[in-house]
């Protein structure tokens, strides 16, 4: 073997690993303003605000609240914040931006949602089909575009950043969108998407089962 052919081996070798590697590596971290638009494209309310830092995400919503969500897709959990009452909860159904706005595979990213669907508890009769489009898309010329549909759910179409790993525009079926917009790549401050020590997590069923062992608890009537 000559030592160009080896050259030319090691170096094909050496990008084979390196593709690999950036097609398992975790979405970039990076921010923006999640915005609502209607079917004609005009701005609907204020913006959200996104931060996301590999597999965590925090969503700050519009209202101006100081409330905030966060979800971790390897743990599987998505938290509602209220630091006013420095309490926590599971953020179930609350918000559909949890479920919409993950890290997702590019080859499968329906897994990745019905998985955010499953942690917010929202009823599953079947697996999500995700239809890859093939289109010129002369708004997202860098996105990859699919057809989303939910189980018993209108079709949805959405498009995915591929260098983020990440959903950039998501069309519901009535035409109206959430967009990813003011994308700013960067490190972002990891106490975002922490809880810290000293919140108590709010339990409701913890609580409704106190209730109905004290006092105040009034049970179903005797016939």
């Amino acid at each position: 073997m000559t030592h160009t052919l080896r050259a030319l081996i090691a170096v094909n070798v050496l990008l084979t690993l390196s593709i690999g590697a950036f097609a398992q590596s975790p979405a970039h971290e990076f921010s923006a303003d999640i915005v609502s638009r209607d079917a004609a494209g005009a701005i609907v309310g204020a913006s959200a605000k996104l931060h996301v830092a590999n597999h965590k995400v925090r969503i700050d919503p519009a209202d101006g609240s100081g409330e905030f969500f966060i979800t971790d897709d390897q743990a599987g959990t998505a938290l509602f914040v209220r630091p006013a009452q420095r309490l926590f909860m599971d953020a179930g159904q609350s918000s559909t931006l949890t479920q919409i706005f993950v890290n997702v595979d590019l080859h499968d990213p329906c897994r990745q949602w019905q998985a955010a669907a499953l942690v917010a508890r929202t009823p599953v009769t079947g697996p999500w089909q995700c239809e890859r489009i093939k289109s010129d898309s002369a708004s997202n010329p860098h996105a990859i575009e699919y057809s989303v549909q939910a189980p018993r759910q209108a079709i949805s179409r959405s498009w995915i950043n591929p260098g983020l790993n990440f959903p950039i525009l998501w069309q519901a079926s009535d035409g109206t969108k959430l967009a990813l917009e003011n994308i700013r790549i960067g490190p972002q401050p990891p106490g975002l998407f922490a809880v810290p020590a000293e919140y108590r997590k709010f339990d409701p069923a913890a609580l409704i089962e106190r209730i109905k062992h004290s006092d105040v608890w009034a049970g179903p009537p005797n016939r």
